[in-house]
Formats: C-alpha cells, sequence, structure tokens
C-alpha cells in the first residue's frame, strides 16, 4: 500500500470509528507499529489527527486564529451563546472565556440585564461597552494573540482575587475519556484558575469540540458541572458524556 493511501486509510478509520489504534492498524495492514507510528506523526503534524497513547483521535478545528474561528459553526454557537445568556441572573458575577462562542453571550444578554462580568478577553469587553447595565472586569496580563485573550502570571494573580457566580468556559476539545484540552498551554493555566474561581463552570461545546482532542489539559469533565450543546447536536454524539454525570443543556434553535 502507497504511503499516501495508508494515510487516507488512518484517517478514513477516524473518520468512522473515532479513534485510531495502532496496534490493531498494524494488524490490520499487515505492517510494524513503527510504520503507523511515523505515519501517525506526519498526519499529526499536518494537523489532521491528534497523537494519544497508543494511537491518535480526531484534532479540533477550533484551534484556528480568532478570525478563522468566527466562521466555523456559527448558528450552533449562536444557539449556544443565547442559552448560555438566559442562565445569567441579576446581581451576578460571571466569567466569560475569550472565543467566538463567548462573543455570542456578550452579545445576547437582554438590555435590562445587571450583573458583572468578569473576562480576560479584551474582545468581548468590547462587545459590552455600549450594555450599561453591565459592569466589565477585564484581566490583563500578557497579550495571547492568536485567541485574543491575556495570560500569564499577572492574570493568574489577578484572577486569584474574583469569586465569580459562573464561569463559562472555552475550550477546543471535549472528549469523554480525556476531558476539556486547547491548543495552548498558557491559555490551559488560565482556563483551569478560572474554573477554580468560580462556584459552577459550564463548558461551551459547539458540534466541532465533540470527541476532539488538543495537546493541552485544562480539566477531566468531572471538575465542570455542565455543557451546553446546539439542538442540532445527535443524542448517540451526547451518550458518552451523559454516562459521566455532567448536565447537558440543549440550545434551543431559536429564530
Amino acid at each position: 500500500m502507497l504511503t499516501s493511501h495508508r494515510k487516507q486509510h488512518i484517517l478514513d478509520v477516524l473518520s468512522r470509528s473515532g479513534e485510531v489504534i495502532a496496534k490493531e492498524l498494524s494488524r490490520e495492514l499487515g505492517l510494524s507499529e513503527d510504520t503507523i507510528r511515523r505515519d501517525l506523526r506526519e498526519l499529526a503534524a499536518q494537523g489532521l489527527l491528534q497523537r494519544v497513547h497508543g494511537g491518535a483521535l480526531p484534532a479540533s478545528p477550533a484551534t484556528g486564529n480568532f478570525s478563522f474561528r468566527l466562521n466555523v459553526a456559527t448558528d450552533e454557537k449562536r444557539m449556544i451563546g443565547r442559552a448560555a445568556a438566559g442562565m445569567v441572573h441579576k446581581g451576578q458575577v460571571v466569567i466569560l472565556d475569550g472565543g467566538t462562542t463567548a462573543v455570542q453571550i456578550a452579545r445576547q444578554f437582554p438590555a435590562g440585564l445587571h450583573a458583572t462580568v468578569v473576562t480576560h478577553s479584551p474582545t468581548i469587553a468590547v462587545e459590552l461597552v455600549e450594555h450599561k447595565n453591565i459592569e466589565v472586569i477585564l484581566i490583563g496580563g500578557t497579550l495571547f494573540k492568536h485567541s485574543v485573550v491575556s495570560v500569564g502570571a499577572s492574570a493568574i494573580e489577578a484572577i486569584g482575587r474574583i469569586r465569580a457566580d459562573t464561569y463559562f468556559m472555552g475550550v477546543t476539545g471535549v472528549h469523554p475519556e480525556f476531558g476539556l484540552t486547547t491548543g495552548d498551554f498558557e491559555e490551559a493555566h488560565v482556563k483551569r484558575a478560572l474554573c477554580a474561581h468560580a462556584a459552577e463552570t459550564i463548558v461551551l461545546a459547539s458540534p466541532e469540540k465533540l470527541n476532539a482532542v488538543s495537546p493541552y489539559v485544562i480539566a477531566p469533565l468531572g471538575e465542570v458541572n455542565g455543557m451546553i450543546v446546539a439542538a442540532t447536536t445527535k443524542q448517540k454524539a451526547l451518550a458518552p458524556y451523559s454516562r459521566t454525570g455532567i448536565t447537558i443543556t440543549k440550545a434551543p434553535a431559536g429564530d
């Protein structure tokens, strides 16, 4: 089998099964595990999968830059944003993560809502400039330009002085076994700090993030309280998450 055909076969297995196990694939193709692992390394370098111990899982398409991600699953993100905005009540202190789904939350807060929003995203802060009833606390630090968020020690120190009601967490990957992941090491640290300083954490899970994995672990699913998914998400796709005990909210389609 030609290398190109073998790699395409690996991607087909990944698409069909949601995972690739190197040992099983080597037996199926009559090739050494070293050959399969080399193919997996090369496919991972192209961003086509995420290597894990013993094989590979789907790589998240949500690791592109901010401008790219604005055009990924836009309708689903709008649904999720609307549902999340409806969970915020008068007088609450909530944390909005950076990211394109969190932008949709900010855009859909009702005009009469009185609340405080803490964010390390200048983009979110700007979205709320004209919202006269929402106080915005902007966490500073080193600007991570890829995601347009503050990271670093100063950001984590400031987060340590906050006790929020709810943190709406953005991620690039949600997997029932490998948990919540993101594409940057520093971002993972900041997200863990935000989670630790909120009474509850709700994950924003648009369809492209489900069953996908990125390189840096934020937390296992057991450390968060709930997950909001789009109404269009298939129940079969949600079944592994339901078994973990996490509360899943399906965002209605709306207008």
